[in-house]
């Protein structure tokens, strides 16, 4: 999860890094810049945002319920596409509004943010990838 506010005001991310920890069922990390760009007033080293990387059990946990649970609360969702794939089976999904997920108390937001899922396979293609992820229960497009 990127948050670009934390250039002018560090104490954004702290709701952020409470918010993705509930969603993933383990504590996010804050991430910080890998090099500073002057047009964003972005120095190396300052956190931009937070991510947590999930294994095994947790993983399984959490593609289920984004399968399931979270996708199915996007408006108007119809299914992913299958073009998500970047040529080596991995897959990133991004989700413009956090609320979907049924952990995040809406009464409580400040704000409602964005975040990107990236889904790493062992697949050795597009096409094996997919079929790992559609038989995983993601929900694609016909």
């Amino acid at each position: 999860m990127g948050v670009g506010e934390a250039i002018q005001n560090i104490k954004v991310l702290d709701p952020s890094v409470e918010e993705l920890s509930l969603i993933a069922g383990q504590r996010a990390v804050v991430t910080k810049a890998k090099r500073s760009i002057a047009g964003f007033k972005l120095r190396e080293g300052m956190p931009i945002g937070c991510m947590v990387t999930l294994r095994r059990d947790r993983m399984f946990d959490f593609m289920d319920k984004l399968f399931n649970v979270a996708l199915a609360r996007v408006r108007d969702f119809r299914g992913l596409s299958d073009k998500i794939f970047d040529g080596r089976a991995n897959c990133t999904i991004g989700i413009k509004e956090h609320i979907i997920f049924a952990e995040i108390d809406y009464d409580k937001l400040d704000k409602v943010k964005g975040l990107n899922i990236s889904i790493v396979t062992t697949a050795k293609t597009d096409a094996e990838g997919l079929f790992l992820l559609r038989h995983l229960g993601m929900p694609f497009r016909n």
